[in-house]
């Protein structure tokens, strides 16, 4: 992914995961991120989720997306529907992601070791690492995202039926981990 912030410079959003810094201001900057959360604004399957992760302390989320698979050009495209069974033509995928800043902390490095781990799960579509143009206003943010890896610096490509296929089981996948995460960090919480 790409982006173009104020002052017109293009930063890749997406590279190697950086090290912890420092970040004073974290307390203040996860309090402002909980209050501007808008439930309603995130697509429905993962509202749960998002809701779960801003219990904890040491994290907070900044944006994410479900992932949406458009197949035909009239198709909403925030669709939540899966593949239609039999579809054989091209699929304009939007990028599934959640992206997180964290506490430098010992919960917040082990988190963060935590959200390594699941790119295991489906090394060719889940990709974990850090987002320039977040870094640059909340130190210590890291992306999870689910996207085939060719295409792991976009935020929307176009598939072809069957790599579409594979990229939404790594995106159910992707998900299941990301629950199993967030569940055993409610257990530690």
């Amino acid at each position: 992914m790409l982006a173009r912030p104020k002052g017109g410079r293009i930063l890749e959003t997406f590279t190697e995961p950086k090290e912890f810094v420092e970040n004073a201001r974290y307390e203040d900057e996860r309090r402002e991120a909980l209050a501007a959360l808008v439930p309603a604004s995130i697509d429905e399957p993962i509202v749960d989720m998002i809701s779960g992760f801003a219990t904890l302390g040491h994290c907070f989320t900044l944006q994410c997306c479900y992932g949406h698979f458009i197949c035909r050009s009239e198709q909403d495209s925030y669709t939540l529907e899966s593949i239609p069974r039999g579809w054989d033509g091209p699929v304009r995928y939007r990028i599934a992601y959640i992206a997180f800043c964290m506490q430098n902390s010992d919960r917040g490095r082990m988190f963060r070791q935590a959200l390594a781990r699941i790119p295991e799960t489906a090394p060719d579509y889940v990709q974990f690492g850090s987002a320039d143009w977040f870094w640059d206003q909340w130190p210590n943010t890291y992306v999870l995202q689910a996207m085939p890896i060719a295409d792991r610096l976009k935020d929307e490509t176009i598939l072809d039926s069957l790599e579409a296929l594979q990229t939404q089981e790594a995106r159910g996948l992707f998900f299941v981990k990301l629950g199993e995460l967030l569940a055993a960090e409610l257990r530690q919480h």
